[in-house]
């Protein structure tokens, strides 16, 4: 068994009664709850399939993806979700119940995650093992791996052959179809870094330069030759302070940086002062930690990858 498999105990059944338990403690602690339980939620329709979670939409895409016909895939958070301080709900949990499967993203991604897997006995994968990490240049996370490793298509690969592999553990009857279905999205994942990379290539190395709101960017920076720069490093409590402005403003002038850049899931009111304090232009918002609704301009992960190459390098050189 791989060793990121990491957990798996009780029969099916057995999770079903603990997770019903569970799931009414905490109804009964949480009546101010954003979603309610109820005895005909969508999760719980079995449709034969096995049902695998994932933490965000990102990687329901791409697991989806891998999975094909074969497996029913849902992400716990929804379009639009900030990730890092999600509040799982009794409804996640009871659903969870209902897997065979959880994949979540790890480096510390999901500050939630570790005590809402202690609740489920359903296996987990973290699909971001064996990634090479870029580490954070600030000194409140010194040491601390950047969790948004996704976000380069070079190490998306990584994280298909992971999915793939869990999924052939979970269901080794359709393991051709898997490993056939995860090289087919390499594959387009591949043809996107070409892209990107032609996209950028336009750039001059006075210009290759992404300041944005969250520091989500360095396995892309680092991929395709980027210098990045950001307000704050991983989004949390303290986001938009004087002294992050302050340093952005002085990183922006003192390297003439024509464009800056926040993010879909938060407020981008302290990266617009920096436009404003420098002359740059605000270059828009880029997705990172959620997909937009299927009808946004980022359903599906590719969507998300090419989006935002267009908007950095659109911006940079001139053209937004």
């Amino acid at each position: 068994m791989p060793n990121f498999f990491l957990r798996s105990c009780g029969s099916r059944s057995g999770r079903i009664v603990v997770g019903w338990v569970l799931a009414g403690l905490l109804v009964a602690a949480s009546s101010g709850c954003a979603r309610t339980v109820v005895e005909d939620d969508p999760a719980l329709v079995d449709d034969g399939r096995p049902l695998v979670l994932t933490t965000f939409t990102v990687l329901a895409d791409m697991a989806s993806n891998v999975a094909g016909e074969h497996l029913r895939v849902e992400s716990i958070t929804k379009a639009g979700a900030e990730i890092h301080g999600y509040e799982p709900t009794p409804g996640d949990l009871r659903t969870a119940e209902q897997a065979e499967l959880i994949l979540d993203n790890g480096l510390g991604l999901e500050s939630w995650f570790e005590k809402f897997v202690e609740r489920v006995p359903a296996p987990h994968a973290v699909v971001s093992a064996n990634v090479e990490p870029v580490y954070i240049r600030d000194d409140t996370y010194a040491g601390k791996a950047n969790p948004h490793a996704w976000m380069s298509p070079v190490v998306a690969e990584t994280y298909v052959q992971n999915i793939a592999d869990a999924f052939v553990t979970l269901d080794p009857g359709n393991a051709d179809e898997y490993r056939t279905n995860a090289d087919g999205y390499v594959r387009q994942l591949r043809e996107v870094g070409n892209e990107l990379e032609a996209d950028l290539s336009a750039l001059p190395d006075s210009q290759r330069a992404l300041v944005t709101c969250e520091g989500a960017f360095g396995y892309l920076a680092r991929d395709f030759d980027l210098q990045e720069a950001y307000l704050w490093p991983v989004n949390a409590e303290q986001e938009g302070t004087p002294q992050q402005v302050v340093r952005t403003i002085d990183f922006v002038r003192n390297n003439a940086v024509p464009a800056v850049f926040c993010e879909s899931t938060v407020s981008d009111k302290a990266q617009l002062q920096v436009a404003e304090d420098t002359g740059a232009r605000f270059g828009g918002n880029l997705y990172v930690d959620s997909l937009s609704d299927a009808d946004g301009p980022v359903p599906t992960y590719l969507d998300l990858l090419r989006h935002d190459a267009r908007l950095i390098a659109d911006a940079l050189v001139g053209q937004r």
